[in-house]
């Protein structure tokens, strides 16, 4: 069983094809000796770029994913791109509830939930973000934030789709876009996970709760990361900006590779 799930989340950082393209060469010159059945790489490539990774896709460490989905599988549904249409082009994860969906386009727990259970049903895996905002964990609300999230998110998952969901605790705040003026520490992260591990407990029993991957993700970089990933427990990492650079994304990979 893969201990640790890395996950790039490019977003619109690299917009055109000759970006991409120079990526991808960096990026097999940085993981040519990488090789491991400890760790699994998502790429959470733009959708219109999805193609130009075929030949690391063949690669049994390298997964593709998406940074979103509608939550239907066909219809009129202009701009949309469906589960459907990812699986059929090999994704196999696909990011969802991401902070920048919420604030952005408004999207609801309602909205994900949805999403999060057509995913499943085109056997895919959803990588389900949850996370408080800055004045949410002011008024000291962040556990409470989080549990209604997972409550609502999850209301409709099932316990053998539970073990093929991935959770991923971002906050808000600490997400490199915000600008944040620290980082929470390694104490605050296992908090988090803990409350999300008894909820996972709670809902669907022990036995089940240990198989249900958490990661965290917020500002992660190849020099905070033992520190907020690896020393708070976490079983991967949602990487955004630094998922950009090849050789620090690679490094990010070394570390959890070389953990215990």
């Amino acid at each position: 069983m893969t201990e640790n799930l890395i996950v790039a989340n490019f977003k619109m950082k690299l917009a055109s094809k000759s970006e991409i393209e120079t990526w991808i060469r960096n990026f097999e010159k940085a993981s040519k000796n990488f090789s491991s059945s400890k760790t699994k790489v998502i790429l959470g490539v733009p959708n219109v770029f999805l193609n130009l990774f075929k030949d690391l896709n063949k690669r049994k460490e390298f997964s593709m994913g998406a940074q979103n989905c509608f939550w239907k599988d066909q219809g009129a549904y202009t701009g949309e791109t469906s589960p459907k249409m990812l699986k059929s082009i090999g994704v196999e994860y696909v990011i969802l509830g991401h902070s920048e969906r919420r604030k952005y386009f408004n999207e609801k727990n309602q909205e994900i939930a949805k999403k999060v259970e057509k995913v499943l049903k085109n056997r895919m895996t959803p990588i389900v973000c949850v996370g408080e905002n800055q004045e949410e964990r002011r008024k000291d609300l962040s556990m409470q934030v989080i549990l209604k999230q997972l409550k609502e998110i999850l209301e409709n998952v099932g316990r053998g789709n539970i073990e093929k969901t991935i959770l991923c605790y971002e906050p808000i705040w600490a997400i490199s876009s915000n600008n944040p003026d620290d980082l929470p520490n390694s104490n605050e992260i296992m908090s988090a996970r803990l409350l999300i591990k008894k909820f996972l407990v709670g809902k669907y029993g022990k036995l089940t709760a240990e198989r249900v991957k958490i990661i965290y993700g917020g500002s992660v970089d190849s020099f905070n990361v033992k520190e907020i990933c690896l020393d708070s427990g976490m079983e991967g990492a949602l990487i955004g900006s630094a998922s950009t650079k090849p050789y620090d994304f690679m490094k990010i990979i070394e570390k959890f590779e070389i953990s215990e």
